[in-house]
């Protein structure tokens, strides 16, 4: 991938002199072998962080858990993050509560629930037939995802629930790496999981499973990873944080600007040190180009992006509502918290503002509205009503974590 040192703005060159210059020039980024880690590796490599005075040093982490510890710890600056998980280590969920915050989103879409050859052949190819197979077979299937406040937590969570399945009783559920869980499904000690790509495609690809819902199919152009970092962070090196977010604003930008660019993006995350997995299993879905292991392929409508003229990048308030909600659903929380104010505090909305309008990206409204597959609407208006109106939940039980 060739090197595409952008030309900044002159307004984004005064953030790098005077006061107004990093308080941190080189930072430690975690991120995992994901696709949607790429903003964060085109950053670092490809010249997009030199411009606002920064050197970024990438990570990869091997679990969510040890990227989160390392992020607490100070060993990290900043890390790709979970959304939920943002906010369950804000909370004390699983571990010590330690302020926290988001800069900016980091993208949307591009995960997917995906189910074993073995249960493709015997007949559980839809939602229906798996309900039918969870509710009158003596064992109980074995589901993975990547961590247990975090976003495919969720997304696995609120499909099985849609379709009647209860997750939290009528199945199992473990925590695996995501790039560990083909070798879970190989295995055999997971029946599926829930993870972010490519591993859902090289689950396809290695003919060890199938995809039976996309995550943009629960919530198109749902909220996903994160730009996370410590509360003390922020306040120490605020003009570091706002640095670090133009970097990766235009890294993002550049990533959508074309498909040569997604193409190359996905060839370069195809490397040993980054994702290390097949750039023809990679760039399909970067492209949206997507085939389930059942003989069907399309053109997804909500693909992985990364900037959509800054929509994907605003640390959306309502967004990280819906994550409490579904915290507060599942019963990681004992009690409704403040919403409203708990993303007020979490989200730095003006940090954000300040970056985009300096590189002349739009800033939309903090909350939006959304409809999710099973029809509701979410527009962050009631989230204690919001979080008790399913049928499926678990609003009297307290889990125990060991994250």
């Amino acid at each position: 991938m060739p090197d595409h040192t952008p030309a900044p703005r002159h307004d984004a060159l005064s953030w790098v002199a005077g006061s107004d210059a990093p308080e941190k020039n080189v930072l430690d980024l975690g991120f995992m072998a994901l696709a949607d880690s790429a903003s964060l590796i085109v950053a670092a490599t490809q010249g997009f962080a030199q411009p606002y005075g920064l050197t970024l040093n990438l990570h990869r982490q091997a679990s969510w858990a040890g990227l989160r510890d390392k992020l607490v710890s100070g060993e990290l600056d900043a890390a790709q993050m979970l959304y939920g998980q943002v906010y369950g280590t804000h909370l004390g969920i699983g571990s010590p509560a330690t302020p926290m915050a988001i800069l900016m989103g980091l993208n949307q879409n591009g995960q997917s629930i995906n189910l074993s050859t073995a249960l493709r052949e015997a007949g559980v190819t839809s939602a229906e037939a798996l309900r039918e197979h969870t509710h009158h077979h003596g064992a109980k299937l074995t589901f993975a995802h990547t961590f247990p406040t975090g976003t495919h937590a969720l997304w696995l969570y609120y499909w099985l629930a849609g379709h009647g399945i209860h997750p939290l009783s009528d199945v199992n559920s473990v925590v695996v790496p995501p790039a560990q869980m083909v070798t879970h499904l190989r295995a055999g000690r997971i029946d599926g999981f829930c993870a972010g790509d490519p591993w859902g495609a090289h689950a396809v690809d290695e003919g060890l499973g199938f995809t039976i819902a996309t995550s943009q199919s629960i919530w198109p152009d749902h909220p996903e990873k994160v730009l996370g970092v410590t509360r003390e962070f922020v306040e120490q090196c605020p003009n570091s944080a706002r640095a670090l977010s133009m970097a990766l604003l235009e890294a993002s930008r550049f990533i959508d600007a074309s498909p040569e660019n997604r193409r190359s993006t996905a060839q370069l995350l195809s490397a040993a040190e980054f994702v290390n997995a097949p750039a023809s299993t990679l760039e399909p879905r970067f492209l949206g180009h997507y085939q389930d292991g059942l003989g069907h392929a399309w053109l997804d409508a909500h693909p992985l992006r990364f900037f959509a003229e800054g929509t994907v990048n605003m640390p959306y308030l309502s967004d990280g509502i819906w994550f409490l909600t579904q915290l507060r659903r599942w019963g990681l929380l004992r009690d409704d918290p403040a919403y409203h104010e708990l993303a007020s505090e979490v989200h730095q909305l003006a940090l954000y503002r300040e970056a985009a309008d300096a590189l002349g990206i739009a800033v939309p409204q903090p909350m939006r509205r959304s409809t999710l597959q099973d029809g509701k609407v979410w527009d962050g208006s009631d989230p204690a009503g919001y979080a008790r109106s399913f049928a499926l939940h678990a609003l009297a039980e307290r889990q125990s974590l060991a994250l």
